[in-house]
């Protein structure tokens, strides 16, 4: 008899157990047409990616749904809807980070907008993964602080980061991600990645600002499990390229060194 596959979240565990990291491309909607959804995904059919991520801050424009439709059609690559809003739940997707503001103070983000969407989540069969979401100042201001009305985390106190990431997983938040949001000037420092995978055994996302080779392996290197590249991709979709190879290169060295440990 065939085995039943691994969920998403048991698949990611078992990924992050066996120290084998991951790349996420972030999809917003407002900023890709077909053509060049579609260059995307051809570059992806050489370059692999493991996950996509699609949603965004805003997502003003009316065609998730049929980005998504057109994801599944040309590519099997787990497609997570990343929503800021309950209104951004349409599309045929795998699943969705069920993502919780804990960065911030504004009870819409911590649980009204989740109120709102559960009964319509129930109903739609997307795999759930309950995910502690933190923003984290990047320089300039972001979509995402502006659309939350939060105030992101500082970025020189790794320590705040850690505590608030402690106080999710013991809330029971499977995931967690920490964002420097969409075009971040910078990305989220090393010494706050490892303080927080130092903090929580959960499967670690990063995010923001990830614009090269080197910011994407110093991520990886301090513990991020996942990371996340969006909008240096929409610019420049040769980065993917680039980026797929970090993460292979980074995950054969790391192989390697367990065989001689």
């Amino acid at each position: 008899m065939r085995p039943t596959p691994l969920s998403l979240y048991d698949a990611l565990r078992a990924r992050q157990q066996h120290g084998r990291k991951a790349l996420a491309v972030l999809l917003d909607p407002d900023n890709l047409d077909e053509t060049s959804l579609l260059h995307l995904l051809s570059l992806s059919e050489t370059h692999p990616v493991d996950y996509f991520f699609v949603g965004g801050s805003l997502v003003i424009s009316s065609h998730q749904a049929a980005l998504i439709t057109l994801i599944k059609a040309h590519s099997d690559v787990p497609v997570l809807l990343f929503p800021s809003h309950s209104m951004h739940l349409d599309g045929p997707a795998d699943g969705l980070l069920l993502l919780s503001l804990i960065s911030g103070r504004n009870p819409d983000f911590l649980i009204g907008q989740h109120v709102v969407a559960a009964p319509r989540l129930k109903a739609s069969g997307l795999q759930l993964l309950s995910t502690g979401y933190m923003l984290v100042d990047s320089g300039r201001p972001t979509t995402a602080s502006y659309m939350s009305g939060t105030a992101p985390m500082p970025y020189n106190k790794p320590g705040i980061a850690a505590c608030t990431a402690l106080a999710g997983e013991q809330l029971g938040l499977k995931l967690m991600y920490l964002d420097g949001g969409s075009g971040a000037e910078n990305p989220v420092s090393g010494a706050m990645i490892a303080a927080v995978r130092e903090a929580v055994s959960a499967p670690l996302i990063v995010g923001g600002g990830l614009n090269s080779g080197e910011k994407l392996y110093a991520a990886l290197a301090a513990g991020a499990d996942v990371v996340v590249v969006g909008n240096h991709i929409e610019d420049k979709p040769e980065f993917l390229a680039e980026a797929v190879g970090v993460v292979a290169s980074f995950n054969q060295v790391a192989a390697s060194q367990r065989v001689f440990q």
